[in-house]
C-alpha cells in the first residue's frame, strides 16, 4: 500500500471555487457505476447539489468509462456543472485499475496541486497484454513512479484482494479508501448510509469499505502473501498408486538441491498429465541431463530441463483441455467467483474449433499417418469438425462428452499426437545435450526455446515454427563466445509479435555473419 501526503495541504480543503470534482476511472465490471451512484446519493443526503454524467469507453479493454461528479454547497446559488472532467481541474480521481491510473496520469487529470488519487494496484489486463505470444503485461511501476510525481495526495491498495478476501468487489474498497483520505466533507456514518441506501450486497460491501477504510487510514497493514511460499496441495489417492507416487519421490532426493523444487512441480504435472509411469520418463530424461550438468554453474541445466521437459511432455491436447474443462475444482473456481448462490443459475458454454491436424492425432499412429499423407482426406476432416462448437458444458450431455473424452488418457500414448511429441522431445533433448560440453550457457538458452512453443491448434503451430527456426540456427552460433545472447534474443524477437516479423528480422541478421 502506498499512502504519500504531499505539501502539507490539510485534507477537506475545497477548490477555489467551493466546486468539488471528483473523477471515477473503471471498466466494465468494475462497479464505476455503482460507485458513482453511492457518491451522488451520499452528497444529496448531506445536502450538497450534484451532478453526474458518465462518457462509456469503445469497449472493456479499448476504453474506460469516465464518470464524473461535481457537488457543491447548498450555499451556492444555481451552481454551474461541468458535464466532464478537464486536465488540471479535477480534485480527486478513483482509478479501479492500475493502468486506468496511469491514463489519468497522462490525459492530465492528476496534479501536484490539488489532485488526491486513489488507485487500486491490481491489473486487469488489457485484450493486447494477453494476446503477446510472451510476457505483455505492462510494468506497473513506471505508474506507481508517475504517480508519486503527478499526485498531490496518493492512495494504493490492492483492492481487488480487498474485495475477495471480504467477498464483495472493488468499488466497495474505493468508496472506503476515498472516506479515509477525508478529502470530501463528510463523516465516515454518511458513506455506510449511501451503501445501505442500495439495499443490495450490503454486508458484504460494508466490510470490503472498513478494510478498505482501515488500510488506507493506517490502522491496519495491507496483508501481502510472499511469493513462493505456498504449500504444494497433498496428493491422495488409493495406496497402491500412492505406493509408486512416494517411490517417485525418493528418486527426487538424489537431485542437487536446486533443481529439487522444480523437479516436484513438474513431476506433479506430468502425473497429473498421464499416469505414475509417464512421470518415471520425466525422472529419466532428467538424470540424462544431470549427468551432464555442472555443479559450478548451479546446476542452471537441470533446473531449466525439470521445468521445460515437464512443459513438453505435458502438451496440450484435446484430451487434456477437455479434462481440465471437467474437473470439479473448475466449477467450483466458477461458481465462487461468480458469486453463485443457490437461487441461481450458471450456464457455461465452452468454445472448440479443432483443425483436422487434432483430429488426426487422436488417431493411432498408422491411421493418422495414412490420413495426414492425403490432402484431400485432411481437407475432409476439416469440413467435417472445422466449424466452431459451442458446448454447454453444465448440462449432461456437454459435460458427459467432456467428461469421457477427458478420461482417454490411456488412449493417449496410442495418438499420431502423442508420437510426434515424443520425436521432437527426443529430438531436442538431443541438440540441447550436445552442447553442454562445448558452450553450457547455449545448451540453457536452447531449454529455453521451449517458451516458444504454447497451447494448442493454431497457437501450437505458430510456436512450433518459430522453435524450430530458433533452434536451426544453434549449431551456425556454436562456435560464436556470444552464442548463448543470440538465442536469447531470437527468443525475445520471437515473442515479441504473433506474425514472427521481428524474429525474420534477427534471423536475417545473423545470416550475415
Amino acid at each position: 500500500m502506498t499512502k504519500i501526503e504531499k505539501n502539507n495541504a490539510p485534507f477537506g480543503v475545497e477548490a477555489p471555487d467551493n466546486l468539488i470534482k471528483l473523477a471515477v476511472i473503471a471498466v466494465g465490471g468494475q462497479g464505476g457505476g455503482v460507485l458513482t451512484g453511492w457518491i451522488e446519493t451520499m452528497a444529496r443526503a448531506q445536502g450538497y447539489s450534484c451532478q453526474t454524467t458518465s462518457v462509456a469507453g469503445v469497449a472493456q479493454r479499448t476504453g474506460a468509462t469516465i464518470y464524473y461528479v461535481e457537488m457543491a454547497p447548498k450555499n451556492i446559488a444555481s451552481p454551474v456543472f461541468s458535464l466532464a472532467p478537464a486536465a488540471g481541474d479535477v480534485d480527486i480521481v478513483i482509478a479501479a485499475e492500475m493502468m486506468e491510473a496511469g491514463r489519468a496520469i497522462m490525459r492530465g487529470f492528476v496534479t501536484p496541486d490539488r489532485t488526491t488519487l486513489i488507485a487500486s494496484t491490481h491489473r486487469a489486463l488489457a485484450v493486447t497484454e494477453k494476446m503477446a505470444p510472451g510476457d505483455g503485461i505492462a510494468d506497473s511501476g513506471g505508474v506507481r513512479a508517475a504517480a508519486e510525481i503527478a499526485a498531490q495526495h496518493l492512495v494504493m491498495i490492492d483492492l481487488e484482494r480487498v474485495a475477495v478476501e471480504t467477498g464483495s468487489v472493488v468499488s466497495a474498497g474505493l468508496f472506503g479508501a476515498l472516506a479515509a483520505t477525508e478529502r470530501l466533507p463528510f463523516a465516515r456514518s454518511a458513506f455506510e448510509d449511501a451503501i445501505r441506501t442500495g439495499g443490495k450486497g450490503v454486508e458484504t460491501s460494508l466490510r470490503a469499505f472498513a478494510a478498505a477504510f482501515d488500510i488506507a487510514s493506517g490502522t491496519t497493514a495491507e496483508g501481502v502473501t510472499p511469493a513462493g511460499n505456498a504449500p504444494l496441495p497433498r496428493v491422495s489417492g488409493p495406496a497402491e498408486l500412492l505406493k509408486g507416487w512416494h517411490a517417485l519421490e525418493q528418486r527426487l532426493a538424489h537431485f542437487p538441491q536446486a533443481v529439487r523444487p522444480m523437479a516436484q512441480v513438474g513431476l506433479r504435472k506430468v502425473v497429473d498429465f498421464q499416469d505414475l509411469a509417464y512421470g518415471a520418463a520425466y525422472l529419466d530424461r532428467l538424470d540424462e541431463t544431470l549427468a551432464k550438468d555442472r555443479a559450478d554453474k548451479a546446476y542452471m541445466l537441470g533446473q531449466e530441463a525439470a521445468k521445460y521437459v515437464a512443459n513438453a511432455m505435458a502438451y496440450d491436447d484435446i484430451i487434456k483441455v477437455a479434462d481440465l474443462k471437467s474437473r470439479p475444482t473448475r466449477f467450483s473456481r466458477i461458481s465462487d467467483e461468480m458469486g453463485l448462490r443457490a437461487d441461481r443459475q450458471m450456464k457455461l458454454t465452452e468454445y472448440f474449433h479443432p483443425r483436422a491436424e487434432e483430429i488426426s492425432g487422436l488417431m493411432p499412429v498408422r491411421m493418422g499417418r495414412w490420413f495426414e499423407a492425403r490432402p484431400a482426406r485432411m481437407a475432409r476432416l476439416n469440413r467435417w469438425f472445422g466449424k466452431g462448437r459451442r458446448i454447454r458444458s453444465n448440462g449432461l450431455s456437454g459435460f458427459g462428452m467432456l467428461y469421457m473424452l477427458g478420461g482417454r488418457q490411456s488412449w493417449r500414448l496410442k495418438t499420431l499426437r502423442h508420437a510426434h511429441e515424443v520425436n521432437h522431445l527426443e529430438k531436442w533433448l538431443a541438440h540441447v545435450l550436445k552442447h553442454v560440453n562445448g558452450n553450457y550457457d547455449l545448451a540453457v538458452e536452447l531449454l529455453r526455446c521451449r517458451r516458444l512453443i504454447k497451447g494448442y491448434s493454431d497457437t501450437h503451430a505458430r510456436g512450433l515454427t518459430k522453435f524450430d527456426r530458433v533452434c536451426a540456427v544453434a549449431d551456425q552460433l556454436a562456435d560464436r563466445p556470444d552464442a548463448a545472447d543470440w538465442i536469447r534474443r531470437l527468443i525475445t524477437a520471437a515473442l515479441a509479435d504473433e506474425q514472427g516479423h521481428k524474429l525474420e528480422q534477427a534471423l536475417k541478421t545473423i545470416a550475415t555473419f
